[in-house]
Order: structure tokens, then C-alpha cells, then sequence
């Protein structure tokens, strides 16, 4: 039996493809278009995500389901997640399970099965996972994410106003985000690709904190980000990519997530056709890339 590539060396090729914009499939309640089925019904989550999967497959690198902005629906909500995961998998998507796990033991384990393991009812090539119970709740996701070629994300500098709250604080001299990077490097070899010097331990890093970001990127050389607050939250491109590093192929170092700017631009709201929502979900793509490939191929 082949061994599975590696999640790093999936994710380097195709953010060298297609570029780094990661697209956030977050349904919020209440801002559904009609057009999807009745509203805020599980029906309208499921046919949305499944159409925002339609308008990224071939155009962008990655997608980023909320689990939580779904699982407000119960149980027909994790079945629509279900359904947009598969999609996105068999649009040759990846997937990043935005669910910020983080448990001790068999629970840790439940949780790294089942959105990475070879069973799992939504497939997922890697995992947003919360660190502050310590390292030994990291590892089952490790394993698992060694066994089957996956990846996970670790958070760090959020890009939230309330980050400042812990993260920042000292810690021997330096803020605990930069104890938390550093503790990570050993499980980052671990997860490193076959072709790339890169890893698939991601870092959460904020696009509202550039000069944080620039700070973990010496901390942990091999860890791609995972970089929220773009668009909607604020931040430009340039900030979105402060963390990342000179290349041939320009800026390189992670995925820039956007999620309302692409997925509820205000063209949507105001479409009154499929054609019209799909056409305005694409500009916002578009647009999107457009921004991020002008900074990473900006001279520096």
C-alpha cells in the first residue's frame, strides 16, 4: 500500500498554482440568499456551501468550512457540512475544518478521526486545533494526520481584538504566542512533506498583527500560515502576507483566508438569479486574487 502525499507538499503545489487565498464557507444565519431554499433552513446551508464550492473548484487552493456556523443547524446542519466536504473533495478542493479542537486523550483522538481519518463523515485534509491544554493534546491529531498524509493548523495570533488577552502576555521574557511556536517545532518535522522544506502544522497567524506574524515566521521557519483577518476583518494584503518568505516564485509561506468579502459580497445580497449570484461570487475571487498575487509578487 502506497504511503499518502504528504498534506505539506499538496498544499505547496497548489498554493504555487493557483495562489494563496483560502475561502471561508461560513453560513451565517440570516444572510442566506432565498434563492437556496427556505430561510434559515438546513436545505439553504447545504445547496449555499455546495454552490460556494461550485465557484472556488479550479480557482482557488483551499476551502475553510465553520463547523460551528453549521452545527447551529443540529444535526441536518453536520449533515450539510457532511455534504460541502465531499463536495469540495471531489472538486479536488482542500479542505481545512475550521473547528479549533483541542481535548486530552481518546477525546482528542474522536475529534482527529473523525475529520482526518480514513473514515471520516466529513473529509477534511487538515484541522484547526486549540493548544492551551498543552502539547499531549496535540498529539493524537499528529498521529493521525502522519498516518493519513493531513495536516493541522495550530492557533497562535489570532487575529480577534480579544487576543491580547493571553497570547500577548510575557512569558519568561517573550509573549506566550512565541513559547507556544516554538514548543511546536518538534511536531513540525514530524508533519514535514517529501518535496518541500515546508510542514503541515499550519500557524494560525493574523493578518491584523504583520508584525507579530514576522515574529513567528523566525520562530517556526517551517510552519505555513493559516492567516485570518483579511477583507472583512480589516487587514490588505500586504499585512495578510507580512509573515511570509522570498521565493522564486514570489511570497510564499501559507494560505490568506477571506470569507464574507468572497461569500456575502454586497452583489449577492442583491442578486436576483443564480447566474447573477455565481457572476458576483466570482468577481469577489477574483478580486481577491488579484490582491494577494500583487503582493506576493511585489518586489521587496
Amino acid at each position: 500500500m502506497n504511503s499518502p502525499i504528504p498534506f505539506a507538499d499538496r498544499l505547496m503545489k497548489a498554493t504555487l498554482q493557483l495562489g494563496p487565498l483560502c475561502v471561508g464557507v461560513d453560513p451565517h444565519w440570516g444572510r442566506i440568499p432565498s434563492m437556496f431554499g427556505p430561510d434559515n433552513s438546513s436545505e439553504a446551508v447545504k445547496n449555499w456551501g455546495k454552490a460556494i464550492i461550485a465557484r472556488c473548484e479550479g480557482k482557488v487552493a483551499m476551502v475553510k468550512p465553520q463547523a460551528g456556523l453549521f452545527e447551529r443547524w443540529g444535526s441536518k446542519g453536520v449533515a450539510a457540512l457532511e455534504s460541502v466536504c465531499q463536495s469540495a473533495q471531489d472538486a479536488n478542493l482542500l479542505v481545512m475544518m475550521d473547528a479549533k479542537r483541542g481535548d486530552i486523550g481518546s477525546t482528542a483522538v474522536g475529534y482527529a478521526e473523525a475529520y482526518l481519518g480514513a473514515q471520516a463523515y466529513a473529509p477534511s485534509d487538515a484541522i484547526t486545533v486549540n493548544p492551551y491544554m498543552g502539547l499531549d493534546t496535540l498529539e493524537p491529531f499528529v498521529e493521525v494526520a502522519q498516518r493519513e498524509g493531513k495536516g493541522i493548523a495550530v492557533l497562535a495570533r489570532t487575529s480577534n481584538p480579544g487576543s491580547s488577552d493571553f497570547q500577548a502576555k510575557d512569558l519568561e521574557g517573550v509573549p506566550l504566542f512565541m513559547r507556544v511556536a516554538e514548543s511546536l517545532n518538534p511536531l513540525a518535522e514530524r508533519l514535514q512533506g517529501n518535496n518541500t522544506q515546508w510542514s503541515g502544522l499550519m500557524l494560525v497567524a493574523g493578518a491584523t498583527g504583520p508584525e507579530e506574524a514576522k515574529k513567528l515566521r523566525k520562530a517556526a521557519p517551517i510552519c505555513p500560515f493559516l492567516v485570518p483577518g483579511y477583507g472583512a476583518q480589516g487587514a490588505g494584503a500586504s499585512e495578510a502576507v507580512a509573515g511570509f518568505v522570498n521565493s522564486p516564485n514570489g511570497l510564499v509561506g501559507g494560505l490568506v483566508n477571506a470569507s464574507r468579502s468572497i461569500t456575502f459580497p454586497e452583489a449577492t445580497q442583491n442578486a436576483s438569479t443564480a447566474k447573477e449570484w455565481d457572476q458576483a461570487v466570482d468577481e469577489a475571487i477574483k478580486a481577491a486574487q488579484t490582491d494577494l498575487l500583487s503582493a506576493v509578487h511585489k518586489e521587496v
